[in-house]
């Protein structure tokens, strides 16, 4: 790893701590001049961080993973979100030869034969997208906290991601489910009406289920499979190398079913 980048991660970390978001934002624009890329999901953690990004008119681009298989409700958000804000979130499509591949040989749903086939599915579905919204990129900002799983516990602010020769950076790694349900109700923020129904955490509609009363938050995404296995590939240090299982164990941060966001509105 470039000890410079490891460096620049370091610093950059602990000069977030003590700055609220906004702050965040310019520090991180301060600290990276080359290309910034934020990937969101459209669920409520990145949409507190659009909104926040929006206000502060940062450089930073904003990116989004259109896998295919998104909820009708994702794409309304997205639509929503775009008007509210005046911007454009530029989509990142699976490659047409891998999709059509996969659907021949494996089926319209193979992904529910094996772990290997699912994990597959989220490789030209999701993996390599990001690898071509993150190319060129100095800085990636994403909206993982670490309260949303036991593996993200020491999520920090900012890291050194060696495999792409990038700096992750987490501007909401310190912040609870609380936080960002408020932040989101006091700015008036679009998020998803999914959250509203028992869906804590979103993906792929085919893949994504409502948590049951006292499920984790993350019970609902790919629920066929056994625990331990579950994980896209997004965020683990070697994006090439085979999905390690266990690596997105089940979320510690207790989140009521419905949040009643649109309630407090």
């Amino acid at each position: 790893m470039s000890t410079s980048l490891e460096r620049t991660a370091r610093d950059l970390a602990s000069n977030l701590a003590g700055l609220d978001l906004k702050g965040r934002i310019r520090a991180i624009e301060a600290a990276i001049p080359g290309r910034l890329v934020f990937t969101t999901s459209l669920g409520i953690e990145d949409q507190a961080l659009t909104h926040a990004l929006a206000m502060a008119k940062s450089r930073t681009e904003t990116v989004t993973l259109d896998t295919g298989r998104l909820f009708p409700e994702t794409y309304d958000v997205w639509a929503e979100t775009e008007s509210a804000y005046g911007i454009r979130i530029q989509a990142y499509a699976p490659e047409r030869l891998a999709e059509e591949a996969f659907v021949r040989d494996e089926g319209i749903n193979g992904f529910r034969h094996s772990v290997a086939a699912r994990q597959a599915c989220c490789g030209f579905r999701k993996v390599e997208p990001l690898r071509r919204a993150l190319d060129g990129a100095a800085g990636w900002l994403t909206g993982l906290r670490a309260g949303q799983s036991a593996n993200r516990s020491d999520t920090p602010l900012a890291e050194a991601d060696e495999a792409r020769g990038l700096i992750k950076i987490n501007p909401l790694a310190d912040w609870t489910r609380a936080d960002i349900d408020r932040f989101v109700i006091d700015n008036y923020i679009p998020y998803n009406v999914l959250h509203d129904r028992g869906f804590p955490s979103i993906g792929c509609a085919p893949c994504t289920r409502a948590i049951k009363i006292g499920e984790s938050e993350r019970a609902g995404r790919w629920w066929w499979e056994q625990e331990s296995k579950k994980e896209c590939g997004l965020h683990v240090h070697q994006p090439d190398a085979n999905v390690q299982p266990g690596q997105e164990a089940a979320a510690f941060e207790s989140t009521p079913r419905n949040s009643n966001l649109e309630m407090a509105r």
